[in-house]
């Protein structure tokens, strides 16, 4: 039975969907009630597209060893009537996942919910401001008084998300008006030209280390990018954290600014990209931030991406600002960042 599960994790992770669906189906059936074969068959439909299905059946997450129980006392909310009735709806997983879900608050506010949000302190900010409806408390906020709680990627299954359904209109973050001005101001001061955010490294999680691993993957070092140096009339802003160091070391030719070290939050972050010509960014809460604001992006993946990119697509309809670049082998970082170049020259000549 693991071994099937596995085979099929496998077969995802080269994009061979029609088989990986298959072999999950039969290791479903040898082991209907393990929750780690269900959800490695939730993703893998999640992959192909079958959004329905696959976050049905995503709910097993909550059952595997991995998964962080979230802690939250009482009812789960299982698509039950709205309307006058309090729902409070809880951060999972990272930064991203908040960013990229949180798009589902405004559905249960016209059906008559009052909305409690509790979110990572760094993003409580800027939702506050873009969610005047809801209730936006920290993960050290006391909780007060709801009728249901739902994680927040469960929402997507609990309001019936399709591909023909996923709320994709954006912008549906809303930066500070007058730090986007003052923000406006400083990088107008650089040199002229397309100003092209840059993330190049998720987040290391030695702590877990299979996440660790993914991140090891996901990432890079800023040295890989050097040959966007050569793409004339573009000036990169560093939107790394705690990139400070490599920044300061940028790679011969490119010319770097770095505002990281005067941000403080999400929100910060938002008024700099809402200035951007383009983010160009590893897999990671960055690129969320850009699409949530309707800003250009364009994601580098590694080979066997998330599935929320989907299989087989260079768009999202998560973010329909949003371009997909995955690597055609494993590591093979040179090829993305060959093709990422010859689009930027095109960009930088229009």
């Amino acid at each position: 039975m693991n071994a099937c599960s596995n085979l099929g994790v496998a077969l995802s992770e080269q994009w061979r969907m029609a088989e990986s669906l298959y072999i999950h189906d039969l290791a479903v059936k040898l082991a209907p009630d393990n929750a780690e074969v269900r959800t490695n068959r939730a993703i893998a439909l999640l992959s192909a597209g079958d959004l329905a299905q696959g976050f049905a059946e995503f709910e097993w997450r909550w059952h595997t060893p991995s998964m962080q129980p979230h802690g939250i006392a009482g009812a789960l909310w299982q698509g039950e009537a709205l309307r006058g009735r309090t729902i409070l709806v809880h951060d999972e997983g990272g930064f991203g996942d908040t960013l990229q879900f949180v798009r589902y608050v405004p559905q249960l506010l016209a059906l008559g919910a009052q909305v409690i949000l509790r979110v990572q302190g760094p993003l409580a900010r800027l939702l506050r401001r873009s969610l005047p409806g809801a209730q936006v408390l920290t993960l050290v906020d006391a909780l007060p008084q709801y009728d249901w709680h739902c994680p927040m990627v469960s929402l997507a299954h609990r309001l019936g998300t399709t591909l023909d359904t996923i709320p994709g209109q954006t912008p549906y973050l809303v930066p500070d008006a007058a730090a986007v001005a003052d923000w406006h101001r400083r990088l107008e001061a650089l040199r002229p030209g397309l100003k092209i955010g840059l993330v190049w490294a998720g987040a290391a999680r030695p702590g877990t280390p299979m996440v660790d691993a993914m991140d090891r993957r996901r990432s890079m070092r800023l040295a890989a990018l050097a040959p966007l140096a050569r793409v004339p009339g573009v000036q990169f802003i560093s939107l790394q954290l705690d990139g400070s160091a490599e920044a300061a070391a940028a790679p011969c030719g490119m010319t770097l600014f770095d505002p990281m070290p005067a941000m403080t939050d999400f929100d910060d972050t938002a008024a700099v990209v809402a200035n951007l010509d383009l983010v160009i960014a590893v897999d990671t809460a960055v690129a969320h931030l850009a699409g949530g604001l309707g800003r250009p992006v364009w994601l580098l993946s590694r080979y066997d991406a998330c599935w929320r990119w989907l299989a087989g697509r260079q768009d999202s309809p998560w973010y329909p600002s949003l371009r997909f670049y995955r690597q055609p082998k494993p590591g093979d970082w040179d090829s993305v960042i060959a093709a990422v170049a010859g689009e930027l020259e095109g960009m930088a000549a229009i």
